[in-house]
């Protein structure tokens, strides 16, 4: 084994996974609910499913329309 190896030419793997950051975000009590029903339609956790619906709002590059009165 050598003592130290040379990576300036080393290529990213491109199947890794995109690394995640975990926060606490609050979230009302009604949209909790929704996801949880929607987790156990799918299958799918409830986190998972709130994460792939802020990255499909990521990835469209939806804009949020409100009316502040």
């Amino acid at each position: 084994m050598r003592e130290e190896y040379d990576f300036s030419n080393a290529i990213k793997n491109p199947y890794a996974k995109p690394s995640k950051q975990q926060i606490t975000i609050n979230l009302s009590t009604s949209v909790i609910t929704y996801f949880k029903n929607e987790a156990s339609e799918t299958g799918i956790p409830y986190q998972t499913l709130i994460n792939l619906y802020l990255t499909d709002c990521v990835d469209h590059k939806k804009k949020l329309k409100t009316t502040w009165s």
